[in-house]
């Protein structure tokens, strides 16, 4: 039930400038990203500002996405709410329209007990037949799965791993020592993915992947593949453009180096907005460092 292994892009979603989602824009987007060897398209996560999409957009985006790919890559659907009915009936839709998989963020807002996420993500779980990830990130939903918790969930047939962005090393040793082999682990703190891979992680799910998704790809395969000192050495590398595009809130920086190379309009939704110009220039003196521009 492992979905992928490697390097899953959290995709950005385009929009046009009178608000609406750039279809062209994103289908071209898909392309490159496997064509860069890529080896997974998450759609509609925080990254793809999924939190102002409506319904009808969202399965409509993953949709696009899944009969873009055409099977040539997974395809794993942001489904997550803060409200598990919702959550279900629009796992269930996306199941519909062909979806790989699911990634399931915590309940932001209201928040709940740990014993509530249990009950949460089994619902879930139970109402499709299709794979779900779970995602904990604290620093955006106020919210952290323990790993007591993730120890629970994961024995659940559906529930096939974790995206883990606490920034918490600790707790994901402790995750990766409660559960077994075949749960998969995946970075969603792109500084962190070595130090993930080195307790038993297969992969990331990277937003900086959506302007370097070779090299994010080579670096987890290189890990796993036994070759740790190179995989170490492009981590590092790349911690200072990591750096920038988190210079301000996820996707605010990665949209604006997007559109830096070209690939998409620089337009959001509020109450997301362009960077600061201080910040614009940091983004592309990082782009020129790496070699992404001139």
């Amino acid at each position: 039930m492992t979905l992928f292994k490697g390097s899953g892009v959290a995709i950005v979603t385009p929009f046009k400038e009178d608000g609406s989602v750039d279809f062209e824009k994103f289908g071209q987007l898909i392309d490159w990203q496997i064509s860069q060897e890529i080896d997974a398209i998450v759609v509609c996560g925080t990254t793809g500002e999924a939190s102002t999409l409506n319904d009808e957009e969202h399965i409509n985006t993953v949709k696009f996405a899944v009969e873009r790919t055409n099977k040539r890559v997974p395809v794993i659907a942001g489904a997550g709410s803060n409200d598990t009915a919702h959550a279900i009936n629009l796992a269930k839709e996306l199941e519909r329209v062909g979806s790989d998989g699911l990634l399931q963020v915590t309940p932001y807002y209201n928040k709940c007990s740990q014993k509530g996420l249990i009950q949460h993500y089994t619902k879930i779980a139970d109402s499709v037949g299709i794979p779900s990830i779970l995602y904990s990130v604290p620093g955006r939903t106020g919210v952290n799965i323990e790993p007591s918790t993730v120890s629970v969930l994961a024995k659940h047939p559906n529930i096939v791993g974790i995206k883990e962005a606490s920034g918490n090393i600790a707790q994901v040793v402790e995750i990766a020592r409660s559960v077994s082999d075949d749960f998969a682990l995946y970075s969603g703190n792109d500084e962190m993915t070595v130090p993930l891979l080195s307790v038993g992680g297969i992969g990331m799910i990277s937003t900086v992947a959506n302007i370097i998704p070779k090299d994010t790809h080579t670096m987890v395969m290189k890990y796993l593949s036994g070759d740790t000192k190179e995989a170490c050495r492009r981590q590092l590398d790349m911690k200072h453009l990591i750096d920038a595009m988190f210079i301000e809130v996820n996707p605010i920086p990665i949209k604006a180096a997007l559109n830096m190379l070209g690939k998409i309009d620089l337009e959001y939704r509020l109450p997301l907005c362009p960077p600061e110009e201080k910040s614009m220039k940091i983004i592309k003196e990082e782009l020129i460092k790496y070699g992404l521009l001139q």
